[in-house]
């Protein structure tokens, strides 16, 4: 099981995927270089490296559900939780 530490939420619009608020910078409404066929094929198992438009920073995908993004490392803290 993945911790709660290392989910991100997600919303899918008009075939975008978008986050309400980068988890690093807190910019608000983030395009995602994501396509939905890739949140599939994540969630079938596939790694995906995701870099966030607004500052570059990577995190690693290793899980999708339906409302979040799941990393191999901590994306929440104090400040985002």
């Amino acid at each position: 099981m993945i911790p709660f530490a290392n989910t991100w939420p997600y919303d899918i619009v008009m075939k975008d995927v978008y986050v309400a608020q980068c988890p690093f910078c807190l910019s608000p409404n983030v395009l995602l270089p994501l396509r939905i066929h890739e949140l599939t094929s994540i969630h079938e198992g596939k790694k995906k490296l995701l870099v966030f438009p607004c500052c570059h920073n990577k995190l690693t995908l290793i899980d999708t559900d339906r409302d979040y993004l799941l990393a191999d490392t901590p994306v929440r803290n104090k400040h985002n939780s």
